[in-house]
């Protein structure tokens, strides 16, 4: 991944994929369950970088 998609404001869908490093069927399920938060422009899903950093720090820490 480059220095350019570290710094976004925002992440296509595929974007935050890469960033997080889950599949979409993950992504997905967290979606529905209300831990990941997306906007809508038009027709595109975009997640904040601000959600996606708020997603991260809640997952619980490995024992």
């Amino acid at each position: 991944m480059d220095t350019t998609t570290l710094q976004k404001g925002a992440f296509s869908v595929n974007g935050f994929l890469e960033w997080a490093s889950i599949s979409r069927a993950t992504f997905y399920r967290e979606v529905n369950a209300g831990r990941i938060k997306t906007r809508k422009l038009g027709n595109k899903t975009l997640v904040a970088r601000a959600d996606a950093d708020a997603w991260l720090d809640a997952l619980p820490e490995a024992a």
